[in-house]
């Protein structure tokens, strides 16, 4: 299980984005650290989605454990709370949310500030380099899918993915450019 900080950031300055950002990810990491990744550890989730093996693209829509959701894949809008599986869908296909950066957090202990902060990375030069704009000129919004205490200790999740949503609605096509 993995936690999706799904609220869009709002507000247009670059600071109370970015602490929006980091704020929304104090407030679902607290909410959700009590939950289990059993079901994640018994394979409860459906596996990968079938990619081309040249660019590991999604070639069919497909439901895949969330463990495989990958940069460039293209998927549906994810309920809010605790996620374990994604369906995603080839970006030409309309969709709801791109996945367009991932970092990687070093071992150590569980942090969640450590885990915001890693967050802020999502709307900065991975952001404008994708989208071609900075945040502050873009009208797309962005959340972090990030590890939960319980991913973090028992599965080392240490990957922070973060995902692009046009809050116009489906997209079809890459939002890389837009």
């Amino acid at each position: 299980f993995r936690a999706p900080h799904r609220v869009p950031l709002a507000c247009r300055s670059a600071a109370r984005r970015a602490l929006a950002l980091a704020g929304t990810a104090v407030a679902l990491s607290v909410a959700l650290t009590g939950c289990s990744a059993i079901n994640s550890i018994l394979g409860s989730a459906s596996g990968d989605a079938n990619r081309d093996d040249e660019t590991g693209q999604v070639t069919e829509g497909s439901n895949i454990d969330i463990f495989n959701l990958k940069v460039g894949d293209c998927k549906m809008e994810s309920p809010s709370g605790l996620i374990e599986d994604a369906d995603v869908v080839p970006c030409d296909e309309p969709h709801d949310e791109e996945v367009y950066h991932e970092i990687t957090m070093d071992d150590g202990d569980y942090s969640e500030d450590a885990i915001n902060t890693a967050s802020e990375e999502c709307i900065g030069d991975a952001y404008t380099q994708f989208v071609g704009v900075s945040y502050d000129q873009s009208t797309l919004e962005v959340y972090p899918i990030t590890p939960t205490k319980d991913t973090w200790e028992q599965l080392d999740d240490r990957l922070v993915q973060c995902v692009i949503v046009d809050p116009a609605g489906q997209v079809e096509g890459s939002l890389k450019g837009a």
